[in-house]
C-alpha cells in the first residue's frame, strides 16, 4: 500500500518528498501583549498573590472599562500562575530579592545569620563544643579561637545547658587579652537561648550564627577542635579505627609530651 502510493504520487508530481505532519492545535487564548500586561500590573503591585492579582484584573475591565484587559479579566488563579512562568513574563519583569540576614530576636532564635567580618581586628571569637570522649563520665569542652590572631582558650563543663555554660563562657572569654568584639557559632540551642543572648547584651558583643548550606563560616574552630582538643572524637576513635585501648593510649602520651615531667 505504501509503495502504490508513493509511485501514485511520483506519478502525479514527478517527485516524492516527506509529509510534513502537522497537528491540530488550538490558538492561543492569552497573546503576548497579555503576558506583558501581566508583568506590568505585578511590577506595579510587586507581585501579589493569584487570587489579589486575579481581583485586580477583574476591575480594571469591569470597573474601569479598560479594554486590553478584556481577556485577563476571566483568567483564573491556576493559569495566571503558569503565564507568570512564561519566558516572556520573565523578560519583562526581573524581580530579585536577595535573602535578608535575621536579626537579634526574632522567631529564629537570638543572633543574626551572617559571616562576621572582623576587617584584621581582635576579638571576633568562633565557638564550638566537644564532647569529651576520653572521660568516663563524658561531659563537654568549649573552644573558642579568634579570628585574626588565632588565641584559643578551651573550657570544660560536665554537660551542656544554659546552667554549666554561662559560668564557662565567662570564664574562657576572660582569659583573651583583648575586648571581645564578636561571638560566633553554630545554631545549636547551647548558645543560641536568652541566658547566652543576655550575656552578649550585657557586655556589648555581636553575636552571630552561621548560615543554612555555608559550612564553611563557623569552620575555623572546627579544624581546631581535632588539633587542639585531644578528646575529641573526630581525631580519637575514627584515627585509630575504633580501638578504644588504642584511643587512650594515644591521648596518654599526647597528654604527656604536652606536660613533660
Amino acid at each position: 500500500m505504501l509503495v502504490t502510493r508513493l509511485i501514485a504520487r511520483y506519478m502525479a508530481s514527478g517527485r516524492v518528498r516527506v509529509t510534513v505532519y502537522r497537528r491540530r492545535r488550538f490558538p492561543p487564548l492569552y497573546t503576548r501583549a497579555d503576558i506583558e500586561l501581566l508583568a506590568s500590573v505585578d511590577e506595579a503591585h510587586e507581585t501579589l498573590s493569584g487570587p489579589a492579582t486575579r481581583r485586580i484584573l477583574e476591575r480594571e475591565h469591569l470597573l474601569y472599562k479598560r479594554p486590553e484587559y478584556v481577556r485577563l479579566a476571566g483568567i483564573s488563579v491556576a493559569h495566571l500562575y503558569n503565564l507568570r512562568k512564561h519566558s516572556r513574563y520573565r523578560e519583562r519583569l526581573l524581580n530579585y530579592t536577595r535573602t535578608r540576614p535575621t536579626a537579634v530576636g526574632a522567631p529564629s532564635g537570638p543572633g543574626e545569620r551572617r559571616k562576621p567580618q572582623p576587617q584584621g581586628q581582635p576579638g571576633f571569637l568562633r565557638l564550638d563544643t566537644v564532647h569529651q570522649g576520653d572521660q568516663p563520665n563524658g561531659g563537654e569542652k568549649g573552644n573558642a579561637v579568634d579570628q585574626v590572631t588565632q588565641w584559643e582558650a578551651v573550657g570544660s563543663t560536665r554537660r551542656i545547658s544554659e546552667a554549666y555554660l554561662g559560668p564557662l563562657l565567662k570564664h574562657m572569654m576572660r582569659q583573651f587579652p583583648f575586648r571581645i568584639l564578636g561571638f560566633h557559632t553554630d545554631k545549636g540551642s547551647e548558645f543560641i537561648n536568652k541566658t547566652v543572648a543576655e550575656l552578649l547584651e550585657k557586655l556589648l558583643i555581636e553575636q552571630t550564627k552561621s548560615r543554612p548550606r555555608q559550612s564553611g563560616d563557623n569552620g575555623l574552630v572546627e579544624t581546631k577542635n581535632g588539633a587542639i582538643i585531644p578528646g575529641s572524637p573526630a581525631t580519637g576513635l575514627r584515627r585509630w579505627g575504633g580501638h578504644p585501648q588504642a584511643y587512650r593510649l594515644w591521648i596518654h602520651r599526647s597528654q604527656a609530651r604536652r606536660c613533660p615531667q
